[in-house]
């Protein structure tokens, strides 16, 4: 579920500091046995998705203006394009009738070193990633480790989704795409591209198709259209994962490779009659 507002920046982000409603089903104190589900905001609760249960947002992750919403869009960007704000961290998905889903998102430092236009070539469920030259030649200790790559499943920090821009027919190396560091989303990471919730990314994934141009506001067109979340966020340490959480033997055994074709063994049974 999207919630439905004006983008019309201060009014709309003193609105909006109110309107974080959580979701849960009260568990009877009478039975100790049956834990208490996870409150979450509305909207980022758990998901199935080509065989994956995606645990819910935490809610203190999507308080405020940190979360998904629909309005009347105020930007520069054409309709039926996205609008990636990197400074005020917002990704607009705009629309043909004036309005737009604004997502909350993450920027890591290559996020910040593209700007201008682009287009989405190529779309993937669950991406497999491997550091590029560029990484291991500037950070070796960082990405090294991960030289060989990781597959595409829980294990992958492109997350459960990836839109990929190309500029000029050639592919620019910048994603945007899901994540399971949920702080980094709102804030400033010093890797990356445009992080979002994997709920989030899931939303825009089935949104749009391949061919979607995209713009990445520089600062100046940052400050000009939205100077009230111009920084928005804080900027966050580099964050060193053990191979271990990769390669190890625990973590071989919790994952496995994505089955598109999975369906929800929870979800409701069609129990429609189907002509003959």
């Amino acid at each position: 579920m999207t919630i439905s507002a004006t983008f019309s920046r201060r009014a709309f982000m003193a609105m909006m500091l109110g309107t974080t409603a959580a979701c849960a089903t009260t568990v009877p104190m009478s039975n100790p046995e049956v834990p208490a589900p996870m409150a979450f905001t509305d909207g980022y609760g758990p998901v199935f998705d080509s065989r994956y249960n995606l645990p819910s947002i935490p809610p203190e992750y999507t308080q405020g203006i940190n979360r998904r919403m629909s309005g009347v869009y105020l930007g520069e960007a054409p309709a039926n394009s996205i609008d990636v704000d990197p400074y005020a961290k917002f990704l607009y998905h705009v629309k043909g009738d004036g309005t737009a889903v604004r997502y909350p998102i993450g920027v890591g430092r290559a996020g910040k070193a593209f700007s201008g236009n682009g287009i989405i070539q190529v779309k993937k469920k669950w991406p497999g990633w491997t550091p590029t030259a560029n990484m291991l030649r500037t950070e070796p200790e960082i990405y090294g480790p991960f030289r060989k790559g990781i597959p595409g499943g829980l294990r992958s920090p492109l997350g459960a989704a990836a839109l990929y821009l190309y500029r000029n027919g050639r592919d620019t190396y910048y994603r945007i795409h899901g994540t399971n560091a949920l702080e980094s989303i709102g804030n400033s990471g010093s890797a990356g591209c445009i992080r979002m919730f994997n709920q989030d990314i899931i939303h825009l994934y089935n949104a749009v198709e391949t061919g979607v141009k995209v713009h990445v506001r520089n600062e100046a067109e940052s400050l000009r259209v939205d100077p009230e979340n111009y920084l928005r966020g804080v900027e966050l340490p580099a964050k060193q994962i053990d191979p271990d959480e990769i390669y190890g033997a625990e973590a071989l055994a919790n994952d496995h490779p994505p089955d598109f074709d999975a369906v929800d063994p929870n979800a409701p049974m069609d129990t429609s009659e189907v002509p003959l």
